[in-house]
């Protein structure tokens, strides 16, 4: 029984010196460099179990990265199948409410501002996760910014001498 091999996939000139700055690339996510390696090796006529082999992977997915580019082209290299990846283990509007408290409340024990273990306390979540939520709505509860009148009598003479310099 012959054994059967993909043909070599078809890569235009702009297509394969795309792949190939990707997969020469140290700024790339390395999912990016092993498929755009793979699929350069399935382009020279390299059969999908030695691609698998040579890049650390499955043979589905290898064929699962041709079935990709043949649709896509370089956009659909590295990309993340929807639906795919980590979900969210926090409940549903979580992550709203946390941001309200910190923006809109104030802790009960006097304190100035919220701190990531007193909220995630209050809400029973973790302090990272708090931590996470702050950071990806670049929220920083701990800086306060305000303007402070003095209230010195001869302040606007002071002022003026100052600015008038």
């Amino acid at each position: 029984m012959p054994v059967m091999t993909a043909a070599p996939l078809a890569v235009s000139d702009e297509q394969r010196q795309a792949l190939e700055r990707m997969a020469r690339s140290s700024t790339l996510p390395h999912r990016k460099v092993v498929q755009a390696k793979a699929l350069l090796l399935a382009a020279d006529g390299v059969g999908t179990n030695e691609v698998a082999r040579r890049c650390g992977t499955t043979n589905e997915s290898v064929r699962a990265w041709r079935r990709r580019f043949e649709a896509e082209g370089v956009e659909g290299v590295g990309r993340i199948a929807a639906g795919r990846g980590r979900k969210s283990w926090l409940p549903e509007g979580t992550v709203a409410e946390v941001v309200r408290i910190t923006l809109e409340e104030t802790p009960d024990d006097t304190s100035t501002h919220w701190t990531t273990r007193s909220l995630a306390e209050r809400m029973g979540i973790g302090k990272d996760s708090v931590a996470r939520i702050w950071r990806d709505h670049k929220l920083k509860p701990w800086r306060v910014e305000t303007f402070k009148l003095s209230n010195d009598p001869r302040f606007e003479e002071k002022l003026v001498d100052v600015v008038g310099l």
